[in-house]
């Protein structure tokens, strides 16, 4: 496959609007709605909190994650450099961007590998859902994993963005039952995720009809895709059909809710909108697996690894301090009782 330069101006492009333009969603996470219930006696010593769990047979330092992001430009590839180094130092898990370009051109596969800055992180490999409907398949999913010696191979959702993209690939027909077919050939994890329009009932069910092995939910509240593409638009009532879109989707929150409501043992990341280490443990009391955050962390590895590490820490003493405060010791404790509602 020859090299695409419109993918490498795209994706040079999100990394500059998301740094320097104001993204947010019209909508809030939801996880507003909620308190964790503070704790006057914990009964617990602060260095007794547990971050700790095992997700797809690998031991993981805390419930955190940052959330696919970038690669594929020289700026990507420092960024992800310093994710990559800070990840490992702190003990986050990891998702890069999507792969696509690197697969089309294999130049641009070291802007990805990241796997000796950080040989110990849970990481995963990130490819568009939608291109089975474009050539792609079980050989372009391998090539991803092995590119970046992945954990687990993320499968992203993304079809508001891809309908607003003058580029975009539309062909959404029929994914679920090739979803599927990737689940059972490839020997890692599948995870699907979405972009940061979150997750239904009904998707989350066809998903998991398709075998995969976690859910990102990815819900409104964070950056809105719609309103980066937006920035990118040069044609003005192109411009103003992305605006339209600034309070769509599902929020953080529900997404949760609408996962767990069709499984409860399903690995399930939340993301979309969060903040702080105050809200990934509300997510975890609502059900989630991990926390994953990526706007916060990519200013500040864009600014240094000694900055995204600072970022991290500062996250996880958040968790730890929180789940301290509401009197739970351990990942498995944080329960929905732990929450209550402003509602």
């Amino acid at each position: 496959m020859k090299k695409d330069t419109q993918i490498d101006n795209r994706k040079s492009e999100h990394i500059r609007i998301n740094l320097e333009e104001d993204v947010q969603s019209g909508l809030t996470t939801g996880l507003e709605h909620y308190s964790l219930i503070h704790q006057a006696l914990p009964e617990l010593n602060l260095a007794e909190v547990d971050l700790s769990q095992i997700l797809f047979g690998k031991q993981q330092k805390v419930p955190v994650l940052i959330s696919s992001m970038t690669g594929g430009t020289e700026s990507a590839a420092r960024i992800n450099q310093n994710l990559a180094r800070a990840a490992q130092e702190v003990g986050l898990a990891m998702g890069v961007g999507s792969q696509r370009a690197a697969i089309q051109d294999p130049e641009l596969a070291p802007t990805f590998q990241i796997r000796k800055f950080a040989p110990d992180i849970l990481l995963f490999a990130n490819l568009g859902a939608v291109q089975f409907n474009y050539g792609y398949g079980l050989e372009e999913c391998r090539r991803a994993v092995d590119m970046i010696e992945a954990d687990a191979l993320i499968l992203h959702l993304n079809p508001l963005q891809e309908a607003l993209q003058p580029e975009g690939d539309h062909e959404f027909s029929n994914l679920a039952e090739k979803i599927g077919a990737i689940t059972r050939k490839l020997t890692l994890p599948v995870i699907v995720k979405e972009v940061g329009w979150g997750i239904s009932k009904e998707a989350a069910r066809r998903l998991i009809e398709a075998g995969v092995a976690a859910i990102d939910v990815a819900g409104a509240g964070g950056t809105s895709w719609s309103q980066v593409e937006m920035h990118r638009i040069k044609d003005p009532y192109r411009a103003q059909t992305a605006a339209a879109f600034i309070d769509w989707g599902i929020p953080t929150a529900q997404s949760i809710l609408n996962v767990r409501g069709e499984s409860e043992t399903l690995p399930l990341f939340a993301s979309g909108g969060l903040k702080n280490g105050i809200e990934i443990v509300k997510c975890l009391a609502l059900g989630a697996n991990l926390g994953g955050m990526a706007g916060l962390f990519l200013k500040a590895a864009n600014d240094s690894e000694e900055a995204a590490i600072q970022t991290m820490r500062m996250i996880v003493d958040q968790v730890r301090i929180a789940m301290f405060a509401a009197g739970a010791k351990s990942l498995s404790d944080l329960i929905s009782s732990k929450l209550s509602s402003k509602e």
